[in-house]
């Protein structure tokens, strides 16, 4: 599932393809930090003429480098590299990182597949390295700034200028900065796999562009969660992008960040949106201990107004402000008389100063069994006159105490973005303190020291993994038919594949023509409905193609006569294959199912409010298949739908919602089986009969093609 990346983090020696004798290049770069860090192994140029590069002496191919070179940088032209590549596959070098960028089609091409069945671990293309503090080895074509230091924050980031960004910005120190560019062998969950045993490292920082194998993904981050470790993603490209087959209603209905933050929040994987929250959440990480006891946390500081603009920003971002229990109160009574006792604490609001035991009002808080975590406001910005920091500096004082006495988590916040005091900064961090910037990126940092409990990853993993069996037995024969099909399914095969998953379809025939439609239509008997049946066609109604409550054989004929008359004149070059006989489900409450290609994902399942207005209501809920019968229960309770279900203001009889769940759950395995050949499905509408909540499925839009994955 995972490669082994210790030769690139940790090489014993170094080769170095692309330096020059006579110019500075990045692969010259690379040996001049090697040597101004230290490093301790061999550095080995490699050069057809020169004999000596930067000093060192220079190897004249790769096929003379030593049997145990760990790594070789490649740092040379685009049209040089997939050769180069094949020279080392066929040497002793263990791994390769590709600086280059700038590939043709075919030469990327040809460079995925090497990788593919290379024994040569591959980094890269089109990236710059990685720096690893730890060990003072900088395999990196620029110059790293003098005042990074070593610590314990990892950040895994696709760009470089990304992760130039977030190392230059973070007042803490950096264990490993890894640049993993395009990702051709070699991923971000490699190396996220690889720091949850580093002993060095605490907190992982990722910065994604995108997400090559989520299953291998979710694996790497079950091992940090498992270790007690944080890992902290920041997705880069949020903006709506429609998924695949968007001619269905759920492709409409959904975007590429639906499935990504479905995939976050299954795994316990905290998220952040920009460089601010992904700092304060590795700097406050790095620190830290996980919340103890309840979700929530307690807010002190000496202005009322700072406190309670924290509790603000709390509770739009999610984050639980605790209600402290009747005991706690009383203490903090007792601690700060003329307080309310109530979250969040004003030290202020005790007048007189000598009466104030902020020590002892912070750890009534901590003590409380609904308080998870604790922070502390207070203005810490560089800027401050001297003197009115020194007045701050008996509160700090007792803040740093706190801390390093605290059993949960204890942070203190400078609600600005502005640089903070060193000086403050190093007496709580010696506390074992985090000082974090800024009041909405610190809140959320510490809301997300409650996520990351090992599980939840594990399990998401287990249920996608590519060898899982199958949920039908049939699936197979079902994946070979679908995969000679492309576009709109026809409605009698749709309906076949979805009775075979236990979905309730109305009875439903297709007839060539009249004469077949009156000799047949007591298979389904009247009053039924008539529809165009095309494979052309997928939104029948909006082009005249659906006729209901027809009644008796002279109806029947005249729908069919109208219905084709219609399609006609609004698709004059449509083929009309049939027309399609249903019985008709009147009286119902109409509901949507289905599902689109996430890639590279699965499907995403939507459930929610169904009928022609869909798109305008859009009234749905997510969550990436398969699914259980909680996780499709939970879907149905966010949305509309559920609150009409359930019997809203009594306009409607209270329904059970457990046959909907449950045509859920099996569209949502049908999903899974034919996943990269069904790309989209439209169950709409869905009739929930009220009070019983049975269910039928009276139109199926099913879209057929090869995703690629």
């Amino acid at each position: 599932m995972h490669t082994d990346v210790t030769s690139m983090m940790r090489p014993r020696s170094v080769a170095i393809v692309g330096a020059s004798a006579k110019r500075a290049t990045q692969g010259n770069v690379v040996i001049s930090n090697l040597k101004e860090w230290g490093y301790k192994g061999a550095i080995l140029p490699v050069h057809p003429e020169a004999s000596e590069i930067d000093g060192l002496a220079a190897v004249n191919s790769v096929a003379s480098l030593p049997s145990d070179t760990d790594l070789a940088i490649v740092a040379i032209p685009a049209a040089r590299v997939y050769g180069m590549l094949e020279e080392l596959e066929r040497s002793s070098v263990r791994s390769a990182i590709v600086f280059t960028n700038g590939f043709s089609v075919e030469q990327e091409k040809s460079i995925r597949e090497l990788g593919s069945s290379s024994r040569l671990i591959v980094h890269g293309p089109n990236c710059m390295g990685l720096v690893n503090f730890t060990d003072s080895i900088p395999l990196y074509p620029s110059r790293p700034s003098k005042r990074l230091r070593a610590g314990k924050v990892a950040i895994v980031a696709q760009s470089g200028s990304a992760a130039i960004s977030v190392m230059n910005s973070t007042v803490i120190g950096l264990s490993k900065v890894i640049t993993v560019g395009s990702e051709f062998h070699v991923a971000a969950a490699d190396y996220i796999r690889w720091l949850a045993d580093d002993d060095a490292t605490t907190a992982i920082g990722v910065i994604a562009e995108s997400i090559k194998d989520p299953v291998a993904l979710a694996y790497a981050a079950e091992t940090v969660h498992a270790a007690g470790k944080s890992l902290v993603v920041l997705k880069v490209g949020r903006s709506a992008t429609g998924l695949a087959a968007t001619q269905a209603h759920t492709g409409a209905l959904v975007s590429d960040w639906d499935a990504y933050e479905d995939f976050f929040s299954a795994t316990n994987i905290a998220t952040v949106s920009d460089y601010d929250e992904l700092i304060a959440s590795l700097e406050c990480a790095a620190l830290s201990r996980r919340m103890v006891g309840g979700a929530s946390i307690g807010i002190v500081g000496i202005s009322g107004g700072q406190t309670a603009l924290a509790c603000d920003l709390a509770e739009m971002r999610g984050i639980g402000v605790a209600a402290f229990s009747e005991d706690t109160q009383a203490r903090l009574l007792r601690a700060l008389p003329g307080a309310s006792g109530r979250n969040p604490i004003d030290f202020g609001a005790t007048v007189n100063v000598e009466d104030r035991n902020p020590a002892e009002a912070i750890a009534a808080v901590l003590d409380d069994e609904d308080v998870g975590a604790v922070v502390a406001l207070q203005d810490t910005q560089e800027s401050l006159n001297p003197a009115t920091l020194q007045n701050y500096m008996t509160i700090l004082n007792v803040y740093a105490q706190s801390g390093r006495d605290a059993k949960k988590p204890f942070v203190v916040i400078s609600p600005t973005a502005e640089n903070v005091d060193p000086g403050v900064q190093a007496l709580l961090a010696a506390n074992g303190v985090p000082l974090l910037r800024g009041l909405a990126p610190a809140l959320q940092a510490v809301g997300h020291l409650n996520l990351g409990k090992p599980g939840p990853a594990a399990a998401w993993a287990q249920a996608r993994k590519p060898n899982r069996s199958h949920f039908h037995p049939r699936a197979d024969e079902f994946r070979r038919q679908l995969s000679m099909c492309s576009g709109s399914l026809d409605a009698a095969t749709a309906f076949d594949i979805l009775r075979e998953y236990g979905l309730p379809v109305v009875r439903s025939i297709i007839v060539a023509d009249a004469a077949e439609a009156i000799r047949r239509a007591d298979e389904v008997g009247f009053p039924l409905v008539v529809k165009v049946a095309s494979r052309q066609i997928q939104h029948r109604s909006d082009v005249g193609g659906v006729i209901l409550d027809v009644g008796d054989e002279d109806a029947l004929r005249k729908a069919i006569a109208m219905i084709g008359s219609r399609i006609r004149a609004a698709l004059p070059n449509a083929v009309i294959n049939g027309y399609e006989l249903q019985e008709q489900v009147l009286g119902g409450i109409e509901a949507l199912a289905g599902f689109t290609s996430a890639a590279p994902f699965g499907q995403l399942v939507v459930l929610g409010s169904g009928g022609t207005l869909v798109e305008i209501m859009a009234d749905r809920a997510v969550k990436l298949a398969p699914l259980s019968r909680d996780e499709a229960a939970g879907m149905l309770a966010r949305t509309k739908l559920a609150k009409v279900l359930d019997g809203y203001r009594n306009l409607m009889p209270k329904t059970d919602k457990s046959h909907l769940v449950e045509l859920a759950v099996n569209l949502s395995r049908l999903a899974s089986d034919l996943d990269g050949v069904l790309l989209a499905c439209d169950l709409n509408p869905v009739v929930v009969r009220k009070g019983s909540g049975e269910v039928r499925v009276v139109d199926a839009l099913c879209i057929t093609g090869q995703s690629g994955v």
